[in-house]
């Protein structure tokens, strides 16, 4: 049967992905084991494979494809909230490169105490922090190229292991954090202030976190309008407005107050209903730029994306597979459909262009050279696919080529990229493990590992909670990415049903560890 598989890659992945995953749902504690399964039965089948003579892996090239699918969709999802939280992530950014710094430093004083070389020691500190480029990094830069390779085979597991425990000790002690965002509703005003006022003045007040939906001019009698901006206000006024309750009762307060009369459930003159976003020449563009006002006499109140209802401002980028509850003429609602898409195929659309130029791009940025030095480094094929995602994500669109794509395809291909790439990194780490454990310097990389992964975990967690008061979902996804482990992030987005915040911790910090680690163990490769 180990023979068999031997010659069949695309099989023995198959197998892994099935027995990983069914691994994967075994609860140690109240903790589920999750995508990490994947990695845990290919190194279990692949040292079991070692001790009978026979090598089982997984190609690199396959490894590789899994990790760009994972690390490209990941960006792309996450591209508009990095950006918006970049200017005050900073300080959080710092922490995990100072973090990585210290580990660094207590690497070197415990392998000398343990009497180990600096080529294994360099190893040991990227398998402690399992990351694949700073091994390679390591390898080219060591006196004994073999070195790295053992340090990092006996650290890698506990690397995983450790700070998994400690994502999965951020995300059940998240005390009253907020939920993903606050859930939005809607409100129909009497205005007895604010005669005059655009409703466009109102909403550019409140940073564009409410809109309005529809207004009717004093009395009852009179039509419902769809809420254009260039509306003005005035007395006896009933509009309807949308947002955050906490934002729309600071709204009724300014404007007036509460209507008993609520004219949503009025249709005699206006429809609403959610359309799906199908249509490419929509996807990639923003609320204000597909201008339904002018077009229709209509009106986008709300999108719903990855189960998060979002306030439609004007500079909020359309994706494919976004519903938008739109307000409409009833007469008129028949083509905004059809100018929207209102198809399920954009749920699953992953924009096939953009995908092949995303993927592209990232893996050209990975291959550049960053001079240093002593020999500077590239940043990956990982580390330059997640930036290309980002970009693209943020950009919606590049001419008449769409950059995003619908959160469902997105986390599809993100989850199916990761457990590639796990069993591929299971397969190689589980070949060399054996050898490693029973050699005389085994234990000794065992100490150093988990010396390194544990300060690591300790200095981030006091970080996040103490320093930078962080929620534990964005928390775990913060130690997923300083980590720059997929296992960690596959378990948090599991956990929490793919809570965008655990992405958006992740992408946050993941760049920055990369860089930090390939140039740091560079630094502990050449020591003496």
């Amino acid at each position: 049967m180990l023979t068999a598989l031997a010659g069949q890659p695309i099989l023995l992945l198959a197998l892994l992905m099935l027995v990983g995953t069914m691994l994967g749902r075994v609860r140690l504690g109240t903790v589920e084991i999750g995508p990490a399964g994947v990695l845990f039965a290919a190194i279990a089948v692949s040292a079991t494979g070692v001790a009978n003579g026979v090598k089982l892996q997984i190609p690199e090239n396959v490894g590789t494809l899994g990790l760009v699918l994972f690390t490209y969709t990941v960006g792309v999802v996450s591209g508009p909230s990095f950006f918006a939280s970049l200017r005050r992530g900073w300080p959080v950014m710092l922490s995990v490169v100072a973090t990585i710094a210290v580990v660094a430093v207590a690497a070197v004083l415990v392998g000398r105490a343990l009497g180990l070389t600096s080529s294994v020691v360099a190893g040991a500190f990227t398998g402690a922090l399992t990351n694949t480029p700073a091994l390679a990094a390591a390898t080219e830069r060591a006196a004994d190229p073999a070195g790295p390779t053992v340090g990092y085979s006996i650290a890698y597991l506990w690397g995983v292991v450790g700070m998994l425990l400690a994502a999965a000790w951020s995300l059940r002690h998240r005390g009253n954090e907020a939920p993903p965002s606050e859930p939005l509703v809607h409100q129909t005003i009497r205005t007895e202030r604010g005669e005059g006022l655009s409703l466009a003045e109102v909403e550019k007040r409140y940073d564009h976190k409410v809109t309005f939906s529809r207004l009717k001019h004093g009395h009852l009698a009179n039509p419902t309008l769809v809420a254009d901006d260039e509306l003005l206000l005035g007395p006896n006024d009933l509009v309807t407005v949308v947002g955050p309750r906490d934002l729309v009762d600071r709204v009724t307060l300014e404007l007036g107050h509460r209507s008993s009369h609520d004219i949503v459930e009025e249709h005699e003159d206006l429809d609403y209903r959610r359309v799906t976003i199908s249509n490419e020449r929509v996807a990639g563009r923003s609320v204000g730029e597909i201008d339904l006002e002018s077009r229709f006499g209509a009106h986008i109140s709300r999108v719903r994306r990855a189960d998060v209802d979002l306030v439609a401002s004007p500079g909020l980028v359309l994706q494919m597979g976004d519903r938008v509850r739109v307000t409409s003429p009833v007469t008129r609602m028949p083509e905004v459909s059809a100018f929207l898409g209102d198809s399920d195929r954009g749920m699953s659309d992953i924009n096939p262009v953009g995908f092949a130029l995303g993927l592209s791009i990232g893996l050209l940025v990975g291959m550049v050279h960053i001079p240093l030095p002593g020999g500077g480094f590239a940043l990956g094929a990982a580390a330059g696919t997640l930036l290309t995602g980002l970009v693209f994500g943020r950009l919606g669109r590049i001419g008449p080529v769409v950059t995003s794509m619908s959160n469902g395809a997105a986390q599809s291909l993100s989850y199916f990229g990761v457990i590639t790439f796990l069993a591929y990194a299971g397969t190689r780490a589980g070949e060399r493990i054996v050898g490693a454990i029973t050699s005389d310097v085994g234990w000794k990389v065992a100490v150093l590992g988990f010396v390194v992964t544990t300060g690591a975990a300790v200095l981030l967690l006091l970080a996040g909670r103490l320093v930078h008061h962080m929620g534990g979902t964005q928390h775990a996804g913060m130690l997923a990415g300083a980590q720059t482990q997929p296992a960690i992030l596959a378990f948090a987005n599991d956990r929490t049903g793919f809570d965008t915040r655990v992405s958006l911790g992740y992408v946050l910090v993941y760049p920055v560890a990369m860089i930090a680690k390939i140039v740091i163990v560079q630094v502990l490769a050449g020591l003496g």
